[in-house]
């Protein structure tokens, strides 16, 4: 296939070319310019921006239904719960996003049937269930519920949030059952949480050798520990235990900024679900009163940001939506663009992404090598970031050198 015609952005953060042509064959990028070979199929995108496939660290692809029947009364049927997922999939494709790290509420069922085409949307990474401590964050059940009737609301091959894991040999015992359900990674929360029914913002979950002990059994696995974390204690105690990714991070500062670069400890920012809750947090199928847990998360978040860019830190990109109004994942990228730039928000969602979920060398840039996942704007996105919130804007998708959407 030769696409040809479009201004290249190519999530290095290197200028647009205007007019760059790009072989793809076999499912990968062949070569940047040139002359198209004999009988290649050719893709005339004259007007339009190519960027590599933009990608979203931080999704509840499980959690695409309200989330009150889903998890408190428990109202949805299977079916309904898989038709809210493939739907969220092929919206999520849609909007140019080709690859998600999904960190709580999946396991390998829903991620093998879009991999082998049968449910159209993105690459899925996933964790599996997150490891969670009674009582904390992720564990979405109301306080009269038992632990055994949370874990029955598991739909094995499709749904399940958390496990409870309290002590080093549950933490061990539940990181191997995460590993079993196909998890590529482990997550943990490590703090109280925004939307938590038993905790606060404040508080620090699971001790040094509990995380520690899944630390060792992710690398026993050669993957990593990321954390969810709203303050610094509790972010501390995990980085000290191993963890190598932080999600929110809502307080980091410079010192820990650089206690993070030190330790290569990456940061992934969850801006446009913040926005969401505390415009309306009823959409998603939580109580009104969630929206005024978001209190310093927004601007805590955006001071994290820049902390962590002036320490050397890497930095990604996720939207951490969850409900059923996942449409606008492209949100987070204008939100960016208003700490940062429009090209550090993209790098941030391609490139840098790609680093943090260690498939740097097979996604992210437009390269010859790469996989040609690629998206397609009708306007220029660095000029206009609101052009990435708009799937009507997605003119085109590539997946694996194949087009998945094509409205020009």
């Amino acid at each position: 296939m030769w696409l040809t015609g479009a201004t290249v952005i190519d999530g290095t953060g290197a200028d647009p070319v205007p007019g760059q042509a790009v072989l793809v064959e076999d499912g990968r990028i062949a070569a940047l310019g040139g002359t198209p070979p004999a009988g290649a199929d050719v893709l005339d995108l004259t007007g339009l921006y190519l960027t590599p496939g933009l990608i979203d660290a931080h999704v509840h692809l499980g959690l695409s239904s309200d989330l009150d029947k889903l998890s408190t009364s428990r109202q949805l049927s299977v079916a309904e719960i898989a038709a809210d997922m493939f739907a969220n999939c092929r919206r999520t494709l849609d909007s140019g996003f080709t690859t998600v790290r999904d960190t709580g509420g999946v396991d390998d069922g829903i991620a093998r049937v879009v991999a082998d085409g049968r449910v159209p949307g993105p690459r899925i990474l996933h964790c599996g269930p997150i490891l969670v401590q009674t009582g904390g964050h992720g564990y979405l059940g109301a306080e009269w519920d038992s632990a055994e009737d949370w874990d029955a609301r598991q739909v094995p091959g499709l749904f399940a949030l958390s496990l409870l894991s309290d002590g080093p040999d549950s933490v061990r015992r539940n990181a191997r059952e995460a590993f079993r359900r196909g998890a590529g990674f482990l997550k943990m929360c490590v703090t109280g949480g925004v939307v938590s029914r038993h905790d606060k913002l404040t508080d620090t979950q699971f001790t040094h050798d509990e995380i520690a002990t899944a630390v060792a059994e992710a690398r026993a696995r050669g993957t990593y520990v990321t954390v969810h974390a709203h303050n610094n204690e509790g972010l501390r105690t995990a980085i000290d235990a191993g963890a190598k990714c932080v999600e929110h991070g809502s307080a980091v500062d410079a010192e820990m900024a650089a206690l993070m670069a030190e330790k290569r400890v990456a940061l992934v920012p969850t801006l446009a679900v913040a926005h969401a809750l505390l415009k309306d947090s009823t959409e998603a199928g939580l109580p009104a009163h969630i929206g005024e847990r978001v209190g310093h998360v927004i601007d805590g978040q955006a001071d994290a940001i820049r902390a962590a860019r002036a320490a050397g830190v890497l930095i990604g990109s996720g939207s951490d939506y969850i409900g059923p109004n996942q449409d606008h994942r492209g949100h987070e990228l204008v939100l960016r663009s208003e700490i940062e730039s429009p090209m550090q928000a993209l790098v941030s969602a391609t490139r840098d992404n790609a680093r943090v979920l260690r498939i740097g060398d097979e996604i992210g840039t437009i390269e010859p090598g790469k996989l040609a996942d690629l998206a397609v704007f009708g306007g220029d996105p660095l000029a206009d970031p609101l052009v990435f919130d708009d799937p009507r804007q997605v003119k085109v998708v590539l997946q694996l050198g194949r087009v998945v959407k094509d409205i020009r």
